[in-house]
């Protein structure tokens, strides 16, 4: 059986359907440490390192132009992995079995809640001219040595996470995690609830209705105050300002008996209070020199067959191929929105790394939740009867997608 932590390219990667550690590499292994939930609904997951193999070099001599933090390498020239095909892979794909990483949210187990197909766990993202390195498990664990890694965003940005420790997750034993101690020498990975980045009435479990959602002005600190000290950060946010109506904006405090809200343009809002909010913060908290910044595109939906040429009234329900034409984009994933990232990124004086996802997410029509996870409230008899109806066309089944996101990040934190 093929090992999943070889460094060659995503062909030669082997899929571990139980963890099997040689005497050696065992040995490597500290431990894991899961301790309390940061946002209440959430784990922090805290993967032990292994030491650094004899005789292998994981850095390189530092050039004269600036290195980004934690390069080890380099992309092959002209090679812009977010630009390929989808390819069928038996081999290689799952990364890992869904049954095989305990930290999944029933929101994302399709094949636990009844998906009777595996199709979509079968695809490698192949780019155009170059190859997307493997994700190594071994080299991440070894490189960033007692660092932090956290994910900011939504319940999109919670899915990838969750990817992040599954694919780490196959290469601890089970007795070599803890939930009762902590270790420095240990990377870190945690995950910040902040839908909006900023201080929002959203933040509250509950209160999730679009009608009611109100952001409040310059409040980034509510939530960042929580990200200080981090190493690796790997933002999101998108689908909750897009809601087709104006955004409420908070002058002030929700504490404030009499408060003063305005209201402003969905992509004056964005660009504003959430790109330009978080870039300040950037730049007044994290060092260039000695941590990364990444920010994950908007993740597409398939709420609207018709886009794809499937029948009017259709979405993502019983879709179990890809979509194979390269042109297509889904409607919900506005340009003028990548436009306004691209615009702000390029001002920024600390580099972010752009996870350009949307795009190559838009072919795979295939591999939502649907109807196949928990449901948050019982189903009625209407609903039952018409599975399009309730069909989550946002969220991704893990295995799935977002493990070929976390490739893409793998590739840009070690091979920018």
């Amino acid at each position: 059986m093929k090992s999943p932590l070889s460094s060659s390219s995503s062909s030669s990667m082997g899929v571990l359907r139980k963890p099997r550690l040689s005497p050696y590499l065992f040995t490597l292994l500290t431990f894991v440490v899961f301790i309390t939930i940061l946002y209440g609904e959430d784990f922090i997951c805290i993967f032990g390192q292994l030491e650094p193999i004899p005789g292998r070099a994981i850095s390189r001599p530092v050039k004269k132009r600036e290195k980004l933090a934690f390069a080890i390498g380099k992309s092959e020239e002209k090679c812009d992995v977010f630009k390929g095909r989808w390819v069928r892979d038996e081999l290689t794909r799952p990364l890992y079995e869904e049954s095989e990483c305990p930290y999944i949210q029933p929101q994302l187990t399709c094949q636990e809640h009844g998906r009777p197909d595996t199709e979509y766990q079968k695809w490698r993202w192949q780019p155009h001219g170059c190859d997307l390195p493997s994700f190594n498990a071994t080299l991440m664990l070894e490189t960033l040595r007692g660092k932090r890694m956290m994910f900011v965003g939504d319940s999109l940005n919670r899915g990838q996470y969750v990817s992040m420790i599954c694919l780490l997750h196959t290469l601890i034993p089970e007795h070599a995690k803890s939930m009762k101690s902590y270790d420095n020498d240990a990377l870190t990975v945690f995950r910040a609830k902040a839908p909006f980045l900023l201080e929002s009435n959203s933040d509250n479990a509950v209160v999730h209705r679009v009608p009611d959602r109100i952001v409040r002005r310059g409040s980034i600190n509510k939530h960042g105050k929580h990200w200080k000290g981090v190493d690796i950060l790997v933002f999101n946010t998108y689908l909750w300002w897009m809601t087709g109506l104006d955004i409420k904006i908070l002058k002030g405090s929700f504490e404030d008996e009499e408060k003063e809200i305005i209201e402003v343009s969905a992509e004056d809002a964005y660009r504003i209070m959430a790109m330009r909010s978080m870039l300040r913060w950037v730049r007044k908290n994290m060092d260039r020199k000695k941590t990364r910044v990444f920010f994950t595109s908007m993740s597409p939906t398939h709420g609207k067959g018709i886009e794809w040429g499937g029948e009017p009234g259709k979405n993502c329900y019983n879709q179990t191929t890809i979509i194979e034409d390269s042109n297509y984009w889904d409607t919900n994933s506005r340009k003028t929105i990548m436009n306004v990232i691209a615009e702000e990124f390029s001002k920024s004086k600390f580099p972010i790394t752009f996870l350009n996802i949307t795009q190559l997410s838009s072919y795979r029509k295939d591999a939502h939740t649907s109807i196949y996870k928990k449901q948050w409230s019982p189903l009625t008899a209407e609903q039952l009867a018409n599975p399009v109806s309730y069909a989550d066309c946002v969220h991704w089944c893990l295995p799935g997608l977002q493990d070929t996101w976390n490739e893409l990040l793998f590739s840009k934190l070690f091979y920018p």
